[in-house]
């Protein structure tokens, strides 16, 4: 039996970590002592990385705040505390720069394609992870929301879909990216920026077709790989139709 109860209230798109469909997702929590109101959250599935605002007993509080007997909790995420003060918030506007969980890769390469920095490896564990998002002050994507329960991490998404082309427009609207989105800046590969060069200086490594049909090359300044507006260009304009359509 448990000492002590709270009621808590999720809103928004807070509701995606509950099965019951329910807007407000309305709950009581059962606890011993004084758990923080952190722990509490994040024991009922929802990463702290979610929440962008808690207010306990009609006043605002912070993720150390520690639990008592009958409190009131309401828990809102990030986009849903627009027109609030600021200084309510809990965190303060991310800088757009990505870590990109180890089974996305996909959407690494279209997130470069669109022109914004995200490192991405295939071997990185939970741990690296996590200090490097602390190291490098960046934006954790992935789709296992316990990566987004270390505390070390303050920014980061849990994404809804598992479909690449899909899980890009969250990323896009949930980070308000539209206007920022700038292709052709961002090696596919490495990260490195690319640039403009001449199809002179590149033609050796061309093939007949691409040397017949394009005229516009850029090359990383990292690595050296090469590009040009073929299918990967088409296809990140298909994904961006779905905000100007």
């Amino acid at each position: 039996m448990y000492e002590y109860s709270a009621e808590f209230c999720f809103y928004g798109e807070l509701t995606d970590f509950f099965r019951s469909g329910k807007k407000p997702e309305q709950r009581v929590y059962n606890f011993h002592g004084n758990p923080s109101v952190k722990d509490a959250i994040e024991a009922q599935g929802v990463p702290h990385t979610e929440v962008s605002l808690i207010v306990v007993n009609d006043g605002t509080a912070g993720f150390d705040y520690n639990l008592s007997d009958g409190d009131r909790v309401d828990v809102f995420p990030v986009s849903g505390t627009k027109g609030r003060n600021d200084k309510l918030k809990l965190r303060g506007e991310p800088e757009l720069k990505f870590l990109i969980d180890v089974h996305l890769g996909k959407l690494a390469r279209l997130m470069r394609l669109m022109g914004f920095d995200c490192l991405y490896r295939n071997d990185y564990n939970d741990h690296e992870i996590a200090a490097l998002a602390k190291d490098t002050n960046r934006i954790v994507l992935t789709r296992d929301r316990r990566l987004l329960r270390f505390s070390v991490i303050e920014h980061g998404y849990w994404l809804r879909s598992v479909h690449p082309d899909e899980q890009a427009i969250e990323v896009i609207r949930r980070f308000n990216m539209q206007d920022y989105i700038d292709s052709f800046n961002r090696c596919l590969e490495c990260n490195g920026e690319i640039r403009s060069v001449s199809k002179e200086s590149v033609i050796n490594r061309l093939e007949p077709k691409t040397i017949l049909f394009y005229e516009d090359f850029y090359k990383c300044e990292n690595c050296g790989k090469v590009y040009w507006k073929g299918s990967h260009y088409d296809h990140m304009q298909d994904v961006l139709k779905e905000f100007t359509d």
